[in-house]
């Protein structure tokens, strides 16, 4: 997937079928001219319906349709036959879909399971026919419910990446390489800040043939919480990351300083996602020597107290299995 397919937010305006009229339609036979009503119901009108698929990875699908409308009800017909119902509309989305009002800004529902559904735009009732309004004074009432209208609704559709892993970070910190190195996936890599503006996502293959899913997400800096930067665009799909995996680089003027305000930001964004599980990976150690890395291990040890740290490198491909087994260990532990 190519980073301007990727469309993780879009807003679609949704219009659900009337119910059809019900039927006045009163029984004429042979021999029996008058045998009172028998008007049938109209039929519903079509929901418009938000439907989960795991195989669906983006909105973009719903980039160039914006507009859905679902079939009006049939009327009803004599014999109290029941008119058809309106034709539904599906609309399907990724996993981690969460479906907003966009007038209200209220959550509808969230989309996390394949076949799940959710009934944005009910479709209007149908009308009753004549023959329910029979009655020992009113044999032949010649009047019919008409069907009730349908819903109309403006949405937003906005996309919160499902992965086991996400990358945290700032920009030019090296999340990009260090997926790249781990998956098969191919982000863009340059040596400039914000190359990443859209998050990928990489299977990271496992020993005896498991594997789990990195997300990485477009860099942090100072005040995103608030909306600088690419702000909240990004922060979002950090939400559904089981652990979090806070990229330091080596060379960074002050480790603990950069790693508390990539932990402030998202306090600020969102305090529960502090309660996730992280570790902290010290990237580009191949820049450092033995006796820096022996300087800087203790300067982390006293810094960092009680938070899990290692070094890596993914250009000289140093640490990562080590990253794989403390991820995979962290990732078992959740799920017990």
């Amino acid at each position: 997937m190519t980073e301007g397919n990727f469309v993780d937010y879009i807003k679609i305006h949704v219009s659900s079928g009337n119910g059809g009229a019900g039927s006045t339609h009163l029984r004429r036979e042979k021999f029996v001219p008058k045998g009172g009503p028998d008007g049938g119901d109209g039929g519903r009108g079509g929901h418009i319906i938000i439907k989960g698929n795991k195989n669906l990875w983006t909105l973009y699908h719903l980039k160039f349709k914006r507009h859905f409308k679902a079939g009006h009800g049939g009327a009803g017909g004599k014999q109290t036959s029941t008119g058809a119902d309106g034709q539904d509309v599906l609309v399907e989305v990724p996993l981690g879909t969460v479906i907003k009002d966009t007038d209200t800004g209220s959550i509808l529902k969230e989309i996390t399971e394949d076949q799940q559904e959710f009934i944005a735009a009910k479709g209007g009732k149908g009308g009753m026919g004549n023959a329910h309004f029979k009655s020992s004074t009113n044999q032949t009432p010649r009047y019919a419910q008409t069907g009730l209208p349908g819903e109309e609704n403006n949405l937003t559709l906005e996309m919160k990446v499902l992965a086991d892993v996400g990358l945290v970070g700032f920009p030019n910190a090296g999340k990009s390489t260090l997926l790249s190195v781990l998956s098969a996936a191919k982000p863009k890599i340059a040596d400039y800040p914000f190359t990443t503006l859209k998050p990928n996502l990489g299977i990271v293959s496992y020993r005896d043939y498991q594997s789990f899913v990195m997300a990485d997400i477009p860099g942090i800096i100072e005040g995103a919480a608030e909306g600088k930067g690419l702000g909240h665009y990004f922060l979002r799909h950090i939400e559904r990351n089981s652990i979090l995996l806070f990229l330091i680089p080596s060379d960074a003027d002050d480790l603990r300083k950069e790693y508390d305000v990539l932990v402030d930001e998202l306090r600020r964004y969102n305090p529960e996602l502090l309660d996730k599980q992280s570790l902290v990976a010290i990237s580009k150690a191949d820049l450092l020597d033995d006796e820096l890395r022996a300087e800087m291990t203790e300067l982390l040890d006293e810094s960092f107290e009680g938070i899990p740290y290692l070094f890596i490198s993914s250009v000289a491909q140093q640490g990562l299995d080590a990253l794989k087994d403390a991820l995979w260990r962290s990732l078992n532990a959740s799920v017990d």
